[in-house]
C-alpha cells in the first residue's frame, strides 16, 4: 500500500488575533494515487487533524489517466462531508481544461465537486471568515506557457495583476499556486501565506528547502520544498502525495501538509 507522511509547519502572524489558531491541511500532487481502500487511510490521517479548511494547491489528477478523475471526485466528495474545501488547479487540471477532446470529461469532474461543495478558485478569490480571523483565497491559474520545459517566461507582478487583480488590503491573504518556480513575484505581489507543490521534493531531497530537480529540469531549483520566509510573508511547498511518469523519491517521502497560523511576529 502507498504511504505518506504528515509534515506540519507553524506559521507566526500578527494577522492572526491573539489568543486564536487556524489549521489548514494542504493537498497538492496526489496525482490520482489511492492510500487505502477509497483514501481511507488519507480522509482518517486528515480527520484526526480536524482542520478549519483544507487547501488544494493543484494536480489531484494526473492529466494522461481519466481514471484519476473518479478516484479524486470521489475522495473530495466525502471530504467535503466534514470540511470546506478550496481548489486551485495545477498543470495537469489546466492541460485538461484546455484540451478540446478531454475539457468535457474534466468540466464533469469539476461540475460534481463543485455541486459537492468545493470552492474552485480559476484566477479568482473568495473572502471567508473562520473564527475570528478574516481571510481571502487566491487561486493563481497559471497558462501552459509557463510550465514549459525546459525554460518557461518570466511571471512578473504585472503578470499576476492581470490574472489576479491587485490583492486585498484586508483580511490574511493566502495564495493557492501550484508551480512555486514564481516565489519571489508572489511574494512582492502581495501574498501574506502562499501554498504550492508542483516540484514532489526535487525527486531527491537533501534538506528541507533544497532537492535536485524541477520539472522544468532545472537543478537544484529554489523554493523546492518546505517553508520559506521574507520578511513577514510566508510560502510553504509541499513535496506532494504522489508522482506521475518517473514514480521515484530519494530520501523524500509522500507528504500530507498542515498549516497552523498562529499569532506572532
Amino acid at each position: 500500500m502507498k504511504k505518506f507522511i504528515t509534515r506540519a509547519y507553524k506559521i507566526s502572524t500578527e494577522k492572526i488575533k491573539k489568543g486564536t489558531a487556524v489549521k489548514f491541511v494542504v493537498l497538492a500532487d496526489q496525482h490520482g494515487l489511492v492510500f487505502g481502500e477509497n483514501n481511507r487511510e488519507l480522509y482518517q490521517a486528515i480527520k484526526n487533524e480536524n482542520p478549519d479548511a483544507v487547501l488544494i494547491a493543484g494536480d489531484m489528477i494526473c492529466s494522461s489517466n481519466v481514471e484519476t478523475l473518479t478516484a479524486a471526485e470521489e475522495f473530495l466528495s466525502v471530504l467535503t462531508e466534514s470540511f470546506p474545501v478550496f481548489y486551485s488547479l495545477g498543470n495537469h487540471e489546466y492541460r485538461l481544461l484546455e484540451d478540446p477532446l478531454m475539457k468535457r470529461e474534466y468540466l464533469r469532474y469539476e461540475r460534481m465537486l463543485t455541486e459537492a461543495g468545493v470552492c474552485f478558485l480559476h484566477n479568482e478569490h473568495v473572502a471567508a471568515r473562520i473564527g475570528e480571523n478574516e481571510f481571502v483565497f487566491y487561486g493563481l491559474e497559471l497558462p501552459l506557457e509557463f510550465y514549459r520545459k525546459p525554460k518557461a517566461p518570466y511571471f512578473s507582478i504585472k503578470d499576476m495583476d492581470a490574472l489576479l487583480g491587485t490583492p486585498s488590503r484586508y483580511g490574511i491573504r493566502v495564495l493557492l499556486a501550484h508551480n512555486p518556480a514564481y516565489g519571489r513575484t508572489y511574494f512582492s505581489w502581495g501574498s501574506d501565506v502562499i501554498f504550492s507543490g508542483h516540484y514532489h521534493g526535487g525527486v531527491l531531497r537533501f534538506s528541507e528547502n533544497h532537492g535536485l530537480i524541477s520539472p522544468q529540469f532545472h537543478l537544484f531549483p529554489a523554493f523546492c520544498c518546505g517553508h520559506f520566509r521574507k520578511g513577514r510573508k510566508h510560502m510553504i511547498v509541499s513535496a506532494g502525495l504522489g508522482e506521475h511518469t518517473i514514480p521515484v523519491r530519494l530520501h523524500n517521502p509522500r507528504e500530507l501538509v498542515i498549516a497552523e497560523l498562529v499569532h506572532g511576529e
